[in-house]
């Protein structure tokens, strides 16, 4: 007979089949005896009670192992059999045959979940999709227009309060549950499984709009090669030395964006085709972002290690540059200002907290999709903190900067506006229309604002009100508050201050690089949320990635066709202002609620200790719990009464006048919203109905067990096994 050493030896080297035996035998399904008579050597024989410590023992050491190798885990591989083997071993009994065979089939069909090389490509990736040209325009807006500093106290508070924690939510749900914005809901909570829909559709309609920006600054950038640039002098007519009398009567710059560019329409009601001139980068930039991404995360990794950077580059050469110019202390000097009165304003608030919502790209689907794909040993709130971080320091680079652009922006419009002035004075002087007392000073090449101003003051009072009834007004300060929301930010007043530099074709190339590349970064992460959910959705997809990925973008690039029509920038304003925030705070209430409510924040919390140990549970149960969902249904309940006070309308072209004028959307523009609206949310209350009707329960379990489990996970590897079964032996 064999000696109780040789015995145990004997056991660790036999058969994965034969330990999942001994692991039954340990589990109480059969007594020893009853192994003697199932394909065990008829010579083995030791006593019940040390044969029983032995597996003990080893069973215990096969647990250990599994949960170190979920810590240890590198890659993501499909389940094999070995694994399931081997979980099954250290978890339940073994199935029956049939049931064996038909997950043994399914099993060779799963599908290999791509991650990220590394931790560096994943926390860029969600940066550059942070890095959106709409979300650091409207930062700037609303700090110029809601208190200056003030308004940041409250945007950091926000951010970190109720930013952060949502954030994070995102990043776990979309790493532990390894599905895209329409999986991941599905399994955290059934009921609410239909916000998955919602949230693609959102995305969906949003990248087309984007994209759009994109093809602007691809024609833009063309256009920035030659020397003048386009915008800074009239066009000439044909056959004639005259100028265009319709950029005449405004400013170079304008008449490009609206005549050159958009070829806009006078009104939304006014249709039209898509204007060619923009249908050709219209259709580059899908061509780029499908390039970037044709060939999988690999490829897609390694540019957003090029493309992230690369504003970080431009922003500081804008930075340093800006700081040089004339007017930059006054436009430093706004920048620094700070009214007590916003911290007690309701709007501001609201103001800030959506734009946190937004510069994060919460609810839009693509934090999930990006997360999903990363290893579940990264600690997502580490990377929260750290994404959203990066993301305030940059809108703060770009908003100084353009605090000292747009001072000398205003300075130098001031300054020709005293010019004309003084040039209209010394005509109506010469026409005998004026006394010679209102012949303004000759030398005005330093400093016109100034000398203009102090000519001016020192006038008599009669013949100071005589002089100001011929003359515009010049100030600063009503120049700077000129500067309004949207694109008109960035293609109006920074590229006619960019024309005023010198170098000003080297600077707008420049600028236009920069635009380029902060587009270019969030199509990337509005792409992967498309394509992911597609891929997890209909596993057919997966066998042609790349044909998929050209079909959508096929798709994206036809779609996007309607907003490159003469009033497709009335439509997207309509979209961006009014429509976006109404499904976006209620994605992300359903989201809060589905995590904090229905699966369970302390569960939710205690799941993911197992990924990579316990976070700051107390702090994100309370902010999950209570703070969030208070603050998100606060910030929808006062944006419809904000909007519904406020009359909705739009900013168009009057080609008769040559002037920017605002107009009122039509009655069927807010029905179109209403209509969509209803449509993107149509999914949640489906899916709550059919859930409903298929009796599914409220919360992810199945038969008391929590749906997500350690099979959400990577599978454990067979190395580590094979590791201690050699320890053991030893």
């Amino acid at each position: 007979m064999k000696t109780e050493a040789q015995a145990s030896k004997s056991l660790l080297t036999n058969s994965l089949s034969a330990e999942t035996e001994l692991s039954e035998a340990f589990l109480g399904s059969q007594t020893w005896e009853d192994r003697s008579t199932a394909n065990w050597p008829p010579m083995i024989w030791v006593s019940k009670s040390q044969a029983l410590e032995a597996r003990m023992a080893k069973a215990l050491a096969w647990e250990i192992q599994a949960v170190e190798a979920h810590h240890r885990v590198s890659q993501c591989k499909p389940i094999n059999g070995l694994e399931v083997e081997a979980t099954q071993a250290l978890n339940q009994k073994p199935l029956p045959k049939k049931v064996q065979v038909a997950e043994e089939e399914k099993r060779e069909v799963l599908f290999t979940r791509p991650c990220w090389s590394s931790k560096v490509e994943y926390i860029l990736a969600h940066v550059g999709y942070s890095m959106k040209i709409n979300s650091h325009w409207r930062f700037f807006f609303l700090w110029l227009h809601n208190g200056g500093c003030s308004f940041l106290i409250i945007y950091i508070l926000m951010l970190f309060f109720v930013g952060v924690p949502l954030l994070f939510l995102e990043m776990a749900a979309g790493q532990r549950t390894r599905q895209g914005s329409i999986g991941a809901w599905k399994v955290i909570s059934p009921w609410i499984g239909g916000v998955g829909y919602s949230s693609f559709m959102v995305c969906f309609i949003t990248g087309l709009y984007l994209n759009v920006v994109n093809a602007w600054t691809l024609l833009y950038l063309g256009q920035s090669f030659h020397s003048p640039v386009p915008w800074e002098k009239c066009p000439l007519l044909e056959n004639s030395s005259d100028f265009d009398p319709e950029c005449v009567r405004t400013s170079p710059s304008l008449y490009f964006w609206y005549r050159m560019i958009l070829k806009a329409s006078d009104r939304i009601e006014d249709g039209g085709s898509p204007v060619f001139s923009l249908n050709l980068p219209l259709l580059v930039s899908s061509c780029v972002v499908g390039a970037f991404m044709i060939n999988g995360l690999k490829s897609t990794g390694k540019v957003m290690c090029v493309l992230v950077p690369a504003p970080y580059f431009i922003i500081l050469c804008f930075l340093f540059r800006s700081l040089l110019l004339e007017g930059a202390a006054f436009g430093f000097q706004h920048l620094l200002l700070a009214k007590i009165s916003a911290m007690y304003n309701v709007s501001v608030w609201y103001q800030a907290g959506n734009q946190v919502l937004y510069a994060l790209g919460l609810g839009f689907g693509p934090v999930v999709s990006l997360s999903s794909h990363m290893y579940p040993s990264t600690s997502c709130l580490n990377n929260a903190f750290l994404v959203a971080l990066v993301n305030l320091f940059s809108m703060l680079l770009v908003t100084t900067s353009a605090f000292c652009i747009l001072g000398y922006w205003t300075t130098v419009i001031t300054h020709h506006c005293d010019v004309k002035n003084a040039e209209a004075l010394a005509k109506l002087v010469t026409l005998g229309k004026l006394p010679v007392v209102a012949l303004p000073p000759e030398d005005l090449v330093d400093n016109p604002t100034s000398i203009f101003s102090s000519w001016l003051s020192s006038l008599p009072q009669p013949i100071k009100s005589m002089v100001l009834s011929y003359v515009t007004e010049c100030n600063l300060e009503k120049q700077f508050s000129k500067v309004k929301a949207g694109p008109v930010i960035a293609f109006l007043a920074f590229i006619e201050a960019m024309s005023f530099i010198p170098g000003s074709v080297f600077w707008s190339i420049l600028f236009f690089l920069l635009l380029l590349t902060l587009g270019l970064n969030s199509m990337i992460g509005i792409m992967q949320a498309i394509l992911t959910p597609l891929q997890d959705t209909f596993s057919s997809f997966r066998k042609y990635t790349k044909l998929l990925t050209v079909v959508v973008f096929v798709l994206m690039f036809l779609c996007g066709l309607f907003f490159t029509r003469p009033s497709g920038i009335y439509y997207m304003s309509l979209l961006s202002e009014y429509w976006t925030v109404f499904p976006v705070t209620i994605i992300i209430i359903l989201e809060n609620i589905a995590v904090s409510w229905a699966y369970g924040a302390r569960r939710f919390l205690k799941d993911l200790t197992i990924m990579w140990g316990p976070p700051a549970s107390l702090i994100i149960r309370w902010l999950w719990c209570f703070l969030s969902p208070v603050v998100l249904l606060a910030l929808f309940v006062i944006t419809v009464i904000h909007l519904s006070q406020k009359t909705i309308t739009y900013v168009a072209w009057d080609s008769n006048s040559s002037e920017e004028v605002l107009r009122q959307y039509p009655s069927w523009g807010l029905l179109a919203i209403i209509a969509l609206f209803l449509m993107v949310i149509l999914p949640i209350p489906t899916y709550f109905v059919y859930c409903l009707t298929q009796r599914i329960s409220f919360s992810s379990t199945s038969q008391g067990k929590p749906v997500i489990s350690s099979k959400s996970l990577p599978s454990i590897q067979p190395a580590p096994i094979t590791e201690v079964q050699k320890e053991e032996v030893l």
